[in-house]
């Protein structure tokens, strides 16, 4: 939690063994002044700092652990383009074109991922290809939904949907009956990301301290953000902690999200003959289900699989357990495999699955960012421009993200988990009724 100094280091994970940009930063133990200050060091903060840094803010990131060690860092690594769930259902609130603009920025978030890539030239197993996956025919007419309005609004990457037997060309699982490829999304090495964007962060100028938990706030013209050995006054102050901000730091945002759990493993490296037979052409794959199944290749031609996201808030006493079964179901020629990590981590849920991007009511000068409901790493990234411009004087794209009304959870997290999690119940059954 942001407001708790926890100092931890990052979760034992594939990513964590495999990470390229080690370096290590400050604790806060003076009193400075920043243009901005940004709680959190995952995606949002490290971007909005990159983004804020290149319009001439002086800038302060204060993380309360290692950066990318939230969501930012332990995610399933799918660059997948999308904005939230049903963006339709908000014409009431932000109108056609707000709903257009969403639905742009969505598509503009995955460029700026690679934009940003190779502008700092960050090593991080990019590969483009995504199949977004069908287990029945409600599943098809949802993807060939979605094909249609691609091709209606000129989506530059090439699309196409997919029969059971054309499948066979991009994976070697029989469980689909169908998909749609899209090759404008993709997956990469999450941590590997964000930590080379810190880098190229404090390449612009941007301080950034680990192990400093913010503490307090102090609201005002000029908010005070208080660590254990430190404070940074500013003119601006972003909230980006999403699943880790802590309701007590801050209780508008706090109660707006809650964290739900979802979880990782990675096998043993698969040999030529098993790649082949199980995801020939390196792309990524998820289903529609509400519970879904995630997987790509690492760089090494390890199978990472994800999925069981869990809203209780209880982890699973073994991860390779309750994850190994769902991976077997979909690559029969796989079981018995060896698993080398298992992990898991909160990302962000709101009650609306949409991005929650906006300011304070009783501070005008107070930011936040959170809620990015499973596509983080695109998201997280837009989300950082839009505040960005928010920030310097152009408050559209902002506007229409703050215009819509996110509900607040009754009876803070321990309440609210449980809330959710009848709720994901209830969309569960509905969806295993569906044909």
């Amino acid at each position: 939690m942001c407001h708790v100094a926890s100092k931890l280091p990052h979760t034992q994970s594939y990513y964590a063994a495999t990470i390229k940009y080690a370096q290590r930063y400050p604790t806060l133990s003076e009193h400075i002044p920043a243009d901005v200050c940004i709680v959190g060091g995952g995606f949002s903060g490290v971007n909005s700092a990159i983004e804020l840094a290149q319009r001439g803010y002086s800038v302060v990131l204060l993380e309360s652990n290692k950066i990318g060690w939230g969501a930012s860092g332990r995610n399933g690594g799918e660059l997948i383009r999308g904005m939230g769930h049903s963006i339709e259902k908000f014409t009431n609130q932000i109108g056609c074109d707000g709903v257009n603009a969403i639905n742009q920025m969505s598509i503009e978030a995955v460029q700026i991922v690679k934009d940003r890539i190779g502008e700092f030239n960050i090593d991080c197993d990019l590969e483009m290809g995504y199949c977004a996956l069908a287990l029945k025919s409600s599943h098809i007419r949802e993807l060939t939904k979605d094909f249609e309005l691609l091709t209606q609004s000129g989506y530059p990457y090439e699309i196409k949907m997919l029969s059971k037997a054309a499948l066979a060309e991009v994976i070697g699982s029989n469980r689909y009956i169908g998909g749609m490829l899209d090759m404008g999304s993709g997956h990469l090495h999450p941590l590997n990301l964000v930590t080379g964007e810190a880098v190229a962060a404090a390449s612009l100028g941007v301080q950034i301290f680990e192990d400093s938990a913010a503490v307090s706030i102090i609201k005002g013209n000029q908010p005070v953000v208080k660590t254990e050995s430190g404070q940074v006054t500013c003119r601006y102050l972003l909230l980006a902690g999403n699943a880790y901000i802590g309701h007590k730091l801050e209780p508008y945002i706090g109660g707006k999200i809650l964290p739900a759990g979802s979880y990782i493993i990675v096998t043993e490296p698969l040999s030529d003959e098993q790649v082949h037979q199980t995801i020939p052409k390196n792309m990524a794959f998820a289903d529609l289900n509400i519970a879904l199944d995630y997987y790509h290749l690492s760089d090494d031609n390890r199978l990472l699989f994800g999925g069981l996201c869990t809203y209780s808030g209880k982890d699973p006493k073994d991860i390779t357990s309750a994850l190994l079964p769902n991976l077997e179901r979909v690559f029969p020629s796989l079981k018995g495999i060896n698993i080398d990590f298992e992990w898991g981590g909160m990302i962000g849920i709101g009650a609306n699955r949409l991005p929650q991007i906006g300011a304070l009511p009783d501070s005008p000068n107070i930011f936040f960012a959170q809620a990015y409901s499973g596509h983080g790493i695109n998201t997280t990234h837009m989300a950082g421009k839009v505040i960005a411009e928010a920030v310097s004087g152009t408050a559209e794209r902002f506007d229409v993200f703050a215009k819509v009304k996110s509900m607040t959870f009754p009876g803070g997290a321990m309440f609210g988990s449980s809330l959710l999690a009848i709720g994901m119940t209830y969309y569960k059954i509905k969806e295993a009724l569906q044909q």
